[in-house]
């Protein structure tokens, strides 16, 4: 299994700016998840920053990375430059792993792999785990996806899909037994040949309204394929809370 693991690491950050170089025991947090992804069976991980600090502290660190436009809208763009620079094949398969997430688990990233590796339907895939909590069902961050009969997503969304009329008329407290309710968990795995194509790609207005970036694909005819996971996976840092919940984790490792 052959793939390339990029690491969009953007410095700007709404609720916790330059998150990716906070301390997490010891070790700045871009440098926290490359070492997860380097436990992959990726042939090599890179940062890709847009910012010089960022790239300073990661090569300390060993790491390999490039330097990216700060003109990026989307993790994906940066993915894409990435693709270009390096002039990878177009059958080439890039998993983004998120710079914010130093818990991920490296089987998560082979499997989302090895998955695309055996696709013939679709140039991406993406993974998501079944909800069991109606509370999260109904968080509109929890993004939730529901998918064909091949496991191919249908449509990501906010809104809690698929909706249990009969059942959610009487209670919304309780899931229903056997809804096929799914939180789609942040990672892809792309073919080189769709991030090249990608910036070309015009905005869609459910995109816009759902604030989906992957919700473009779909409407432009893109395949995504969903690999069930049923393992625990452990949420990235988005706040400060977030940062000392992980911190704590890894104090207890």
């Amino acid at each position: 299994m052959s793939f390339l693991v990029v690491i969009p690491a953007r410095y700007a950050s709404t609720r916790l700016p330059g998150k990716m170089l906070l301390d997490i025991a010891g070790k700045p947090m871009v440098a926290r998840v490359a070492q997860r992804a380097a436990l992959s069976q990726a042939s090599d991980v890179i940062v890709a920053t847009d910012h010089a600090q960022i790239e300073a502290v990661a090569q300390s660190h060993g790491l390999r990375t490039m330097l990216t436009s700060s003109a990026h809208q989307s993790g994906t763009d940066r993915l894409a430059e990435v693709v270009q620079t390096l002039q990878l094949d177009d059958d080439a398969v890039i998993v983004g792993v998120q710079g914010d997430e130093p818990l991920i688990d490296p089987a998560l990233i082979d499997a989302v792999a090895q998955d695309l590796l055996a696709q013939t339907e679709a140039l991406i895939t993406t993974a998501a785990k079944p909800i069991t909590r109606a509370e999260d069902f109904f968080n509109p961050h929890f993004v939730k996806v529901v998918c064909d009969a091949a496991g191919l997503a249908l449509y990501f969304s906010r809104a809690p899909i698929p909706y249990a009329r009969d059942a959610f008329g009487a209670s919304q407290q309780v899931l229903p037994a056997a809804l096929p309710a799914l939180h789609h968990i942040g990672i892809y795995a792309y073919r080189a040949g769709f991030l090249k194509r990608f910036g070309n790609l015009s905005q869609n207005p459910a995109e816009k309204f759902e604030a989906l970036e992957q919700l473009r694909a779909l409407h432009h005819g893109y395949r995504i394929a969903v690999r069930i996971w049923d393992q625990e996976i452990e949420t990235g840092v988005d706040t400060a809370q977030d940062l000392a919940r992980i911190r704590a984790k890894f104090e207890s490792i």
